[in-house]
């Protein structure tokens, strides 16, 4: 039995890391860390986890976690660089949810988080985990940095088309939409229902952090840098990804059917990426509560233009599923266990 242990456990991505792991057969949650709820059982603070989660929150304190055999940090950014090394060198795995081993260009990192990195030399040992592009690599991982949400959806929706060099890498558009969970459990004007219900708004038009992760992702698939425009946007739902994006086809790309033929050629043995029909629109709804992302595609007008829509959960494929994936595959264990879950509908 894998002995987990979650850092940050009283947010969602935490939650949801519980919710999962409570139902995991190889997993047993034995350490699950709050400073705010030190003492408090688990359940007592999430009620919907009584009968499967009969831990009480502890401190997060390097002694307590060497008990585990993996800890999940699902905590802000600049936490789990603070304690990443001494439990690497005890031996313990780490899955970080958070972008602290995401980037491998520090002053970048630096440059986008607005924080001195605490351990850079640690950063080449880290290995990004999006399974379907790194899966090898992440099963000989000591140390995993998990995608953002908004990167899982874009990265394996352009993928297979950059891969095959089909679309005009300095041309890509990606329009993407997400639910407020996104932004975390905490007390803030712009996520109060208030604030956000019947209505709708783009942000960080400018500049968004994930904005170097998907380019340096979609980058190495290129072997060249690409350019990228990133749109999020919040939208007046709690869970859920979908990105909309745009690529210019090459002049010699094949028709739509064949490229159709590509994406279900290239994802047919994941597990958790769906190829919709040729034409179909992927919803939200159909990935809730799953660790699955659905792709389908469109040429608008038979022109030059190719639109992917890749839906995903963005607390599930986008956090703390994928984290979940990534263990299984560290550990030598089924990729699917403890994430075979049907979305929720309605």
């Amino acid at each position: 039995m894998i002995k987990a242990g979650i850092v940050g456990g009283t947010g969602y991505t935490g939650v949801e890391l519980l919710r999962i792991l409570a139902r995991h057969p190889d997993v047993e949650v034995s350490v699950v860390t709050s400073r705010a709820d030190a003492g408090v059982r688990v359940d007592t603070v999430y009620p919907s986890l009584r009968n499967f989660v009969a831990v009480s929150f502890s401190q997060p304190e390097i002694d307590t976690l060497a008990q585990c055999d993996v800890v999940f940090f699902a905590t802000p950014n600049g936490t789990a660089m603070q304690m990443a090394e001494a439990l690497l060198a005890r031996g313990i795995k780490v899955i970080d949810l958070s972008a602290d081993f995401r980037l491998q260009n520090i002053p970048e990192w630096e440059q986008w988080y607005g924080m001195t990195h605490a351990c850079p030399d640690l950063v080449k040992h880290a290995v990004y985990g999006l399974p379907e592009v790194n899966r090898a690599a992440i099963q000989q991982a000591k140390l995993v940095a998990c995608p953002g949400c908004y990167p899982t959806a874009v990265q394996l929706g352009f993928l297979p088309l950059i891969e095959n060099r089909l679309i005009d890498t300095q041309q890509l558009i990606a329009d993407v939409k997400s639910g407020v969970s996104g932004a975390g459990r905490k007390a803030e004007l712009a996520t109060l229902m208030s604030e956000t219900g019947e209505s709708f708004k783009a942000y960080g038009v400018g500049g968004h952090r994930h904005l170097p992760e998907i380019r340096q992702g979609l980058s190495h698939a290129a072997g060249e840098t690409v350019q990228l425009t990133f749109v999020p946007h919040l939208t007046p739902m709690i869970r859920g990804i979908h990105a909309t994006l745009y690529a210019q086809i090459n002049a010699s790309a094949d028709t739509l059917q064949a490229i159709q033929a590509l994406y279900e050629q290239r994802y047919q043995h994941e597990a958790f990426v769906d190829v919709l029909p040729q034409g179909a629109h992927p919803d939200t709804r159909n990935v809730r509560g799953s660790n699955n992302c659905q792709i389908a595609l469109h040429q608008p007008q038979g022109g030059n233009t190719l639109v992917v829509l890749s839906v995903i959960d963005n607390l599930v494929k986008g956090a703390s599923g994928q984290a979940v994936q990534n263990m299984n595959l560290m550990f030598g264990l089924a990729e699917t266990t403890g994430l075979d879950i049907v979305a929720l509908y309605p």
